[in-house]
């Protein structure tokens, strides 16, 4: 029996082909710089723009997974040095999640390396090229966001 035509890919998968390059490619660049204990599901955490300030519900809403697979994630970074939380002037009941300076240094070489990959793609694609890509991520990624905000529609 023969397997069906798929056909070309889809958004989703042209979005995900991409993206585990750079997945992959930021864990390199990680134990490179002696950070050896982030694996790819930290990534949840430590990813654009981080967790400044944020409290772990919103990151999980965010990540798209459980407060308490988020929680999970969020100690073990934090038993790492990666982040603190802080108790949140606003609700005593909640934490609000803050980068130490480990958790800074690891966001300086994860950028520095999504620089690279870029840099590396523009040679590739010419980068007039990569930043009309750019451009419309950017507008796609204010479309998500605006059907994804709460209230009416």
């Amino acid at each position: 029996m023969t397997a069906p035509a798929v056909g070309p890919p889809l958004l989703g998968a042209l979005l995900r082909m991409p993206l585990a390059v750079i997945h992959s490619r930021i864990i390199d660049g990680l134990r490179e710089h002696g950070f050896t204990d982030v694996g790819l599901a930290h990534m949840a955490v430590l990813r654009y723009p981080g967790p400044e300030g944020q409290r772990p519900v919103e990151l999980a809403a965010q990540a798209n997974m459980s407060k308490q697979a988020m929680n999970y994630l969020l100690g073990q970074l934090e038993a790492l040095g990666y982040l603190e939380r802080r108790n949140d002037a606003e609700d005593l009941r909640s934490k609000r999640i803050y980068l130490t300076a480990r958790g800074e240094a690891a966001r300086t070489v994860i950028r520095a390396t999504v620089r690279e990959v870029e840099a590396e793609w523009a040679g590739e694609l010419g980068a007039d090229d990569l930043e009309q890509l750019r451009a419309l991520l950017v507008r796609l990624a204010a479309v998500v966001e605006r059907s994804e905000a709460p209230g009416p529609r």
